[in-house]
This record gives C-alpha cells, sequence and structure tokens, in this order.
C-alpha cells in the first residue's frame, strides 16, 4: 500500500518547515536516520538569512551575502555543518584570534589589535590586553578582574538572564571606555545589542565560551565564497544525496493530526496543494510563524512566542574603484562604522576596485533611513577610518536590511525561548531563537536543528540512530 505522499506504509518520515541553517540540519539529521524526509522552504533557495543575490552593479555583475556573517573556532556544530556539506575548506578559521581595532575618536587614529598567544586560558589573552592600546593601564587591570569574576559565572543561571549586561559590567568596576573598546566591540556583534539592552545570561555564554573556555576558541572563521554557494548550493546537494526531497516556494499551511494518529501538514506549492501524514514534523521558522502553526496546547505558554523580540542588523555595500582596505576585515572604534569586511574577491567583482561591506548590528535608528542618508554618513567616515578611500571612486553603493535578523537578546528573553519539545506529538521546533543556550547565531540556528532532530529520533525510539553533533550532546531540553 503507498499513501498519498509516496511512501511505503509504515516507514517512518518527517516534514522539516523551513530551510535555513536549522531547518537544513534537522533535515540531515533525521534523514541520516532513516526517516523519508521532506524538507519544505518558501524562498526560492535555501540558507534562511545566511544568503546571497545576483547585483548588476555599475561595477559589473557582484555576488552579494545579504549579511556578513563570521563564526569562531568555538562554533561546534557549525563547524560540524560546513563538514557534513564539504565546506570547511570554503569558510576557514583563522590560525589564531587576531582582530584589528582602529581608533578615530582621538586627534590622531590609532590602531591596535585583538588578539591571543599559545597559552592556558586565561593566560592566552594577556600579552594582547597588556598591549590593547586603547584602554588605560587601570582599566585593562579592571578588565582582567572582570573576565575572572565571568568565568565563574554559570550563564545558564536564570538569575542571570534578568539582569543587563551593563549593570553586570559597572558592578564589576568597567568603565565607559571599557565597554565600547572591548566589551561592547565584541558584545555587539554576536548578541546584536547593546550592553545595558543585552541579557547577562547571553553574554556571560558569548564571553565564556569564546574566550574563557579554550585558547582557540575565539579563532575567526568567515566564508571565502558567497554564502549562498554553502547553504544554498552545497546544502541542496547534501540534501538530496540523503535522499531529501526538497520543495521551495513551498508554503506549510495548517498542521494537523493524520488518520493514523500521526501529523498531516497542508503544502501549497507549484499551484497545487499536497497533504503529508508524516511521524515526525519540525518547525524550523521564525517564531511567529511557528505560532501560527502550532496546535492548540502545544506550549504551556503559547504566546510567549510572540514576546520574543526581534532586532535588526543594516549592511552597507560600497564598491571602489582601487583598493582601500588592506586586512581582511577590522572593527572601528570613535566611529558611527562597527565592522569593515573586505568582499571583493567572494563577489567576483573584476577590472579592479575593491568591494567592502559594513556590518552594523543592533541597528534600530538607521534600518528605515533612506539610502541617500546612508550614504553620506558612511563615505566620509570610511575615509575617516581608511586614509586610501579619500579621493576614491565610488564605482557602486547600496543597502541591504534585515529588520529582523536576530531574536532580541533583552534581558528576561531566556524565559520565552522554548526547547525543541512541544506537548503535541511528533511536534519539535528549531531555530536561533529556541532555547540552545546561545545567542541568535549560526551555532545557535545548527544546534537548535540538531537537538529537534534528536529530541524526535528519540520520540520515535530510534535516539541511537544518529551520532550526536559536536558540543550538543547532553543539552538540556525544555
Amino acid at each position: 500500500m503507498i499513501e498519498a505522499t509516496g511512501r511505503p506504509a509504515g516507514a517512518r518520515s518527517a516534514v522539516v518547515v523551513g530551510g535555513g541553517l536549522a531547518g537544513t540540519t534537522a533535515a540531515l539529521r533525521l534523514a541520516d536516520a532513516g526517516l523519508r524526509t521532506t524538507l519544505v522552504e518558501t524562498r526560492p533557495r535555501l540558507g534562511g538569512l545566511a544568503f546571497s543575490f545576483r547585483r548588476d552593479s555599475a561595477a559589473g555583475p557582484l555576488t552579494v551575502d545579504n549579511g556578513q556573517h563570521v563564526h569562531l573556532r568555538c562554533c561546534t556544530a557549525y563547524l560540524w555543518l560546513l563538514e557534513r556539506l564539504g565546506a570547511s575548506a570554503l569558510a576557514p578559521l583563522q590560525r589564531r584570534l587576531d582582530i584589528p581595532v582602529l581608533d578615530v575618536g582621538r586627534a590622531r587614529a590609532r590602531a591596535g589589535r585583538i588578539g591571543r598567544v599559545a597559552l592556558p586560558v586565561p593566560f592566552h589573552l594577556v600579552p594582547g590586553l597588556a598591549a590593547y592600546p586603547h584602554l588605560s593601564l587601570a582599566e585593562k587591570a579592571s578588565v582582567g578582574r572582570a573576565a575572572l569574576a565571568l568565568r565563574r559565572l554559570d550563564p545558564a543561571d536564570p538569575a542571570l538572564d534578568g539582569v543587563d549586561f551593563a549593570t553586570w559590567l559597572h558592578r564589576h568596576g568597567q568603565s565607559e571606555r571599557a565597554i565600547d573598546a572591548l566589551w561592547d566591540l565584541v558584545g555587539v556583534a554576536t548578541l546584536n545589542a547593546h550592553a545595558e539592552h543585552a541579557s547577562m545570561g547571553l553574554a556571560a555564554k558569548v564571553f565564556k565560551t569564546g574566550l574563557l573556555s579554550s585558547p582557540g576558541a575565539a579563532d575567526v572563521g568567515w566564508a571565502r565564497v558567497p554564502l549562498g554557494e554553502i547553504h544554498d548550493g552545497l546544502a541542496r546537494s547534501a540534501l538530496e544525496e540523503s535522499g531529501v526531497r526538497t520543495l521551495l516556494r513551498a508554503k506549510a499551511r495548517t498542521l494537523g493530526t493524520g488518520s493514523d494518529g500521526g501529523r498531516r501538514v497542508v503544502v501549497e506549492h507549484g499551484g497545487e496543494t499536497e497533504e503529508f501524514d508524516a511521524d515526525v514534523v519540525v518547525l524550523a521558522v521564525p517564531q511567529r510563524e511557528a505560532h501560527a502553526l502550532l496546535p492548540e496546547q502545544a506550549l504551556a505558554e503559547p504566546d510567549a512566542l510572540l514576546d520574543i523580540g526581534t532586532a535588526p542588523i543594516l549592511n552597507v555595500h560600497v564598491v571602489y574603484d582601487r583598493k582601500v582596505l588592506r586586512r581582511p576585515f577590522l572593527a572601528a572604534l570613535g566611529s558611527p562604522v562597527q565592522w569593515v569586511f573586505d568582499r571583493t574577491a567572494s563577489s567576483g567583482l573584476t577590472g579592479g576596485g575593491q568591494y567592502v561591506a559594513v556590518s552594523q548590528s543592533a541597528a534600530g535608528a538607521e534600518i528605515d533611513a533612506p539610502v541617500a542618508e546612508l550614504r553620506a554618513k558612511y563615505l566620509p567616515e570610511l575615509e575617516r577610518l581608511l586614509p586610501a578611500a579619500r579621493g576614491a571612486g565610488v564605482r557602486d553603493f547600496f543597502v541591504t536590511r534585515e529588520r529582523t535578523a536576530t531574536f532580541d537578546a533583552a534581558p528576561g528573553v531566556g524565559r520565552l525561548r522554548p526547547g525543541p519539545r512541544t506537548r503535541a506529538a511528533g511536534v519539535y521546533l528549531a531555530g536561533a531563537w529556541t532555547d540552545t543556550g546561545w545567542p541568535a547565531t549560526m551555532e545557535s540556528a545548527v544546534r537548535s536543528g540538531a537537538a529537534a532532530a534528536r529530541e524526535a529520533l528519540r520520540g520515535i525510539g530510534r535516539a541511537g540512530e544518529a551520532n550526536p553533533v559536536p558540543g550538543t550532546e547532553g543539552r538540556a531540553v525544555a
């Protein structure tokens, strides 16, 4: 007997709704464990917010990443996904942490670095902190004491979730300069929130894991090719090789109970409606979409999903007629600019020149600003940071905006984030916004997909049929 979905009677099956990093991970894990898996994605591509697009620019055709994404050596689940997709060589890590930091807020611009040496934790950071020119000697000593206090914290302590990071920093003797020049330099980029608006629990997770867990934990990696090549192209190939049926431009409309007690998902695609009966359904979509699809009583507090806020990220893209940035990337102080990346090679820019991308997290004040206003603001700032940009011709200038790029890492968000299990049999949640213990990063997304697949397999008595994703073993689930 063949069901409407085309699966043999008695075969275990799964539907994953959402083709971002969380959904891709969940689908691969379920398929690897032998489930007949269908992945449903509304967009014409995979990758979620880690995507690329083509732009016909005055500088020639470009392949543009919608936003700059980086990962760290401590992002073990994301590194697993890169390996699973055959993409490890396309997004390599630094040999050793090295972040150039340029301060242009003083009479004379001053360059410094955040780096590490080959010593045990926490001594691996001591020489770099001692040489960091953007803090006074007293501020450096105070930073060291705060780091030791932070190392003793448990990021999962619910009490930390109700405190903002800035309050904790001030209690531990941190000056406004230290917050700006060090804590927020790292924190804004990873939390998508300034210290005064960020959960101390999430901040503790970032700094304890990234800087104080192992010497190389914070070594930086980034894609040397367009993100779409990895998280769309290679992801599609990996899913196909695993036997996953991928439906693009498809929309899951309803989620109900099937005739055999499993789950029934109604999907619209290609102008038609198809019904899927599945043993497992993973909703790997943003929190509001998940709320709309979840069966009644699936969560103890379903409306808590609607209370999880969102935070924007703005990216400013500039193509110059000459090379203006001599490093792969740099961070800025004393300027509205946060981080600048060289995207020339990955974009396919031809005919000389250089393409740089300015990544602006926690960009609520500017996310809706007109392009002309952003151009008038950021081109002069780039000239302050990059002397070679002074007098350089601008071949193209454009902006990409993600108004709901991440969940809002505000104090109290931890109690709102659900785990992968729901009260509805066979229904699981994934997404960077779920309770992974991490902020809204690619690492959190992959961990959530792995957790949802693990719980789904456990729910059908197949828990031992998928090897754990590194770093996700034993994570408590709600």
